[in-house]
């Protein structure tokens, strides 16, 4: 299986420059002494998420015959919002499947993108977008089963060894896996004694136990929905979980406690607006047995629901 370079992820760099932020690292005096805690808050991009990387690498890579078509899109929030977002840009039609249990504030915002919506069952996402594919024509954009979006994502670790060569950890959030897959491989390549760190809810730990068996194991979507984490709730694919074998040093569990807790630092200490799924790092930070040096945790989104911000800020379970 041929895997994403670090030539393709610079490539990705500058195709997507002009349509993203690149976000600073913030460093937080709050941290580790022995491990100066720096954040690297992709919750400031346009879309309030790291996605929009991959998914601006991914369009621009189409021809724009094939661009012209439309794409489809399935995701449970923020790679919808990108899609959309980068369809836009393109101005092309972007038709997205989210299941059914999203949160309100991601489908919103992707019908506010332009994009068509279209709901479905726990599970279905992917069978309903290849249905769409075939009635609309258009062009399939997963979430992180691409080389195109992986090579997208990995442009945060070209910015973060760009911006701290010395790094000497660094914790990243995992779902599906693009994201890790990108990151890994950049890291890997630019700061070889970087120790990487994925970090995923205990309730839908699937990477963990698939890295400790050497191979994936699925876990059932209803076991992986209990997490607070709903952009989390995914599992690698086998170009993903390739990568993840590669990048990987470890992967660390948290619980939902520690997520929530994480949220509550980030709004407080950092002024940040983290969704669950975006302070899972954070969480893992604090249990990891990294390495002293500089560690750099990726936020990778703040698309929350306000009514659940409130209720994790006011210290509810």
């Amino acid at each position: 299986m041929k895997l994403v370079t670090l030539d393709e992820i610079d490539a990705a760099a500058r195709r997507i420059g002009s349509h993203i932020v690149r976000t600073p690292l913030l460093a937080a005096g709050w941290g580790d002494p022995d491990r100066p805690l720096w954040l690297k808050p992709e919750n400031l991009q346009p879309i309030g998420a790291f996605k929009i990387r991959g998914a601006f690498n991914a369009l621009g890579r189409l021809d724009p015959e094939v661009r012209a078509r439309g794409v489809v899109a399935y995701s449970s929030g923020n790679h919808a919002q990108a899609v959309a977002y980068a369809a836009a840009a393109f101005r092309v039609a972007a038709h997205i499947v989210m299941p059914e249990e999203t949160p309100a504030v991601k489908v919103q915002a992707t019908r506010d993108r332009g994009a068509n919506v279209v709901l479905c069952g726990a599970g279905q996402r992917e069978s309903v977008a290849a249905e769409l594919v075939e009635r609309t024509g258009g062009v399939l954009v997963p979430p992180f089963d691409h080389p195109d979006v992986i090579a997208g994502q990995g442009t945060i670790g070209l910015e973060i060894a760009q911006d701290l060569a010395d790094v000497a950890s660094v914790f990243i959030p995992i779902s599906g896996g693009g994201l890790a897959s990108g990151v890994g491989t950049a890291i890997r390549a630019l700061c070889p004694r970087a120790e990487i760190f994925g970090v995923e809810p205990e309730l839908a730990a699937d990477t963990a136990e698939s890295l400790a068996a050497g191979h994936r194991v699925e876990w059932p979507v209803a076991q992986r929905n209990r997490t607070i984490a709903d952009g989390l709730r995914s599992a690698p694919s086998a170009l993903t979980f390739a990568h993840l074998q590669r990048v990987l040093d470890d992967v660390i569990t948290v619980t939902e406690d520690e997520i929530r807790s994480a949220v509550r630092d980030l709004a407080h200490r950092a002024h940040l607006v983290a969704e669950p799924s975006g302070a899972v790092a954070l969480a893992g930070y604090r249990k990891a047995a990294a390495p002293p040096g500089p560690a750099v945790v990726i936020v990778s989104g703040g698309n929350v629901d306000p009514v659940l911000l409130a209720d994790i800020l006011s210290g509810g379970r």
